[in-house]
């Protein structure tokens, strides 16, 4: 949907429409029309168009919202009240909203000076990050601000921001909370500091090389030259709302400056911020750590080592009771089987599960696991009755030696994607792809 006040250009309305990721509502504006946003932006009066003559926009300000009907007129407000003249600006609202925020944008971009865009957003994929990602694929702006709608993030900052890009060259800016003259005094009460604090320190520590320059990895405010995403756009994978997080570590940008601020309160309405978000964020740091082969297999080992306890424990509660070890050994197998494959599933492997229902997963794992045993029962009996080992160390030992054959295995036959299945979807993509230009007219 795009929606325009009398701004430097006419940005005509569209009728609603809608798809499974994302739809519209309907807009005010003179004339009409149809399409996604994303589609808007290669148009003559979309994203990247705001300006009378064509002349694509400097900055798009990229804002996810979820409920935040009461802050929307303010920030329209707030923003162009900051905005210099020689700035050519639009703002793009990403929405996921279940409230009014639609209709709120739509009636405070009345009177805006600048375009005002919406992507409403019916399946939220990705929570926040996923609603910049999506907005980040359909603007053509030079700059992409990204920002929250609570003002939380002062509007004010956002020359600042470009101006500082355009003068030191940097590829991504971020107002920082922890830059020289910085502050975090919106955050309400000690232990949402403390959060942050820790949560800057954990990530900067698994990540020193690509979060060099960043003090505030953790900030939701910052510009971003769109060449510099537009390259790894496809490989983008977010979760939960540290966006900028996900830009540094998967997009590299060669150059970073900062631009110290005060984090405000909200405005209005609540925090979004939750236990599941922290859950979410978790997870996020898991699949970034884990992105290379070789960090994979580190963290497949990490997570064999943590099964040695309920295997270990297993086998000893089990020949205290008197049954012999090599039964013992495969009953208690199980323990850590189970163990692995639910910290596996969840962690190292989350975003390649989709393709296969968990039972299949965890069937697949399990006989993997399993198999192994023709491996370790041997070398286990070899090392208790032919070196006289002990029956844990023996254990632990054959545990050690057959986890890289594990994970190889495991990766291949349980979370690889059939080439076949690949393919077909491929096939079928491309033939909808091929139905719907020639729908359209175009080649």
């Amino acid at each position: 949907m795009t929606v325009s006040g009398p701004g430097p250009g006419p940005c005509p309305g569209s009728a609603a429409d809608s798809g499974p990721d994302s739809g519209s509502g309907a807009s005010s504006g003179s004339g009409s029309g149809s399409g996604s946003a994303a589609e808007e932006a290669a148009g003559p009066e979309g994203l990247g168009q705001g300006a009378p003559d064509g002349v694509r926009t400097t900055v798009t300000v990229i804002i996810p919202t979820f409920n935040e009907a009461e802050n929307v007129e303010e920030l329209l407000a707030r923003l162009a009240a900051a905005l210099p003249g020689h700035l050519d600006c639009e703002a793009l609202f990403v929405d996921d909203s279940t409230d009014a925020t639609p209709a709120a944008i739509e009636r405070s971009a009345l009177t805006c000076p600048f375009p005002v865009h919406v992507i409403h957003r019916e399946v939220p994929a990705g929570g926040l990050s996923g609603a910049v990602v999506e907005g980040m694929k359909a603007a053509a702006s030079e700059w992409l601000v990204v920002m929250d709608a609570d003002l939380q993030h002062p509007p004010s900052l956002l020359p600042e921001l470009i101006e500082t890009g355009r003068r030191t060259g940097a590829e991504l800016v971020v107002a920082s909370r922890y830059a020289g003259g910085g502050s975090h005094a919106g955050l309400s009460g000690r232990y949402r500091v403390a959060v942050s604090r820790a949560s800057t320190l954990v990530t900067k520590s698994l990540f020193p090389s690509a979060l060099r320059g960043i003090s505030d990895p953790m900030s939701g405010f910052f510009a971003i030259r769109r060449a510099t995403v537009r390259a790894k756009a496809d490989i983008l994978k977010p979760l939960g709302y540290k966006i900028l997080l996900e830009l540094a570590i998967r997009c590299r940008p060669r150059t970073v400056a900062e631009v110290p601020f005060s984090f405000q309160e909200r405005y209005a309405g609540e925090s979004k911020s939750t236990v599941r978000e922290g859950l979410r964020f978790l997870n996020h740091l898991v699949a970034l750590r884990t992105a290379t082969p070789t960090a994979r297999i580190v963290a497949f080992g990490v997570i064999g080592l943590s099964g040695f306890l309920p295997n270990l424990l297993g086998l000893a509660a089990l020949t205290a009771v008197g049954l012999h070890y090599l039964p013992a050994e495969i009953v208690a197998n199980q323990f850590g089987v189970l163990w692995n494959f639910v910290l596996i599933d969840l962690l190292l492997f989350r975003g390649r599960r989709d393709h296969r229902h968990w039972a299949d997963r965890l069937g697949r794992f399990a006989l993997l696991a399993n198999a192994d045993l023709l491996l370790r029962i041997p070398l286990i009996a070899l090392l208790v009755d032919g070196a006289d080992m002990a029956v844990l160390p023996a254990t632990a030992l054959a545990l050690l030696t057959t986890f890289v054959v594990r994970f190889v295995a495991t990766e291949l036959l349980v979370y690889l994607p059939a080439r076949g299945r690949d393919e077909r979807a491929d096939t079928a993509l491309t033939e909808q792809d091929r139905e719907g230009r020639e729908k359209e007219g175009t080649p």
